[in-house]
C-alpha cells in the first residue's frame, strides 16, 4: 500500500491509522534517510495506543524507550548502533511478545526480526512531500 503525506500531521495521522490495526506482538519496521519522517510516525503509532506524542522523542541516545500504555509499546532506535552491538541489546526480548515494537534504522539489524513484520518505507517526493509504503498491513 503506498500513501502520500504532505506534512508531519499527515504523517501522524497515517502512523494512528497504523497504529489502531496493530496487535500484541506486531513489529513494525521502519526504513528510511535522516528526517524522512520515521520519529513522526512513531508519535503517530503511539498515539493510537493512548500515549501522548510529546513523550515520544527520538530514542537515538536511549536506543530502547518502554512505554505503559493498554498494551506495552517498545519505540527502538538503532541508528547509533552498530553490528557489533546487536546482540547485546536482547533485541529479542521486545519482539513478539505482549506488546508493539515499532524500530526506527531497521535496515541496521536486517535478519533479526519475524518474518511477518511490517514494513514501512518513507521516501522523499519533495521537501514536504513524502511517499509512505507499508507492508504486510492494510490499513
Amino acid at each position: 500500500m503506498k500513501l502520500q503525506s504532505s506534512s508531519d500531521q499527515e504523517t501522524r495521522e497515517i502512523g494512528r491509522r497504523l497504529g489502531k490495526r496493530l496487535n500484541a506482538g506486531d513489529v513494525v519496521c521502519l526504513y528510511g534517510d535522516l528526517g524522512a519522517g520515521k520519529t513522526v510516525m512513531v508519535k503517530g503509532i503511539a498515539s493510537s495506543l493512548g500515549i501522548d506524542e510529546r513523550d515520544i522523542t527520538s530514542a537515538s541516545f536511549t536506543i530502547i524507550a518502554e512505554y505503559n500504555a493498554a498494551m506495552p509499546f517498545y519505540h527502538i532506535d538503532l541508528y547509533r548502533v552498530t553490528p557489533a552491538e546487536l546482540p547485546e541489546l536482547g533485541l529479542q526480548e521486545y519482539l513478539g511478545g505482549r506488546g508493539i515494537a515499532v524500530i526506527e534504522w531497521a535496515e541496521r539489524a536486517e535478519g533479526e526480526f519475524p518474518d511477518n513484520s511490517i514494513r514501512v518505507d518513507l521516501r522523499y517526493v519533495e521537501d514536504h512531500t513524502r511517499e509512505i509504503e507499508i507492508k504486510g498491513l492494510e490499513i
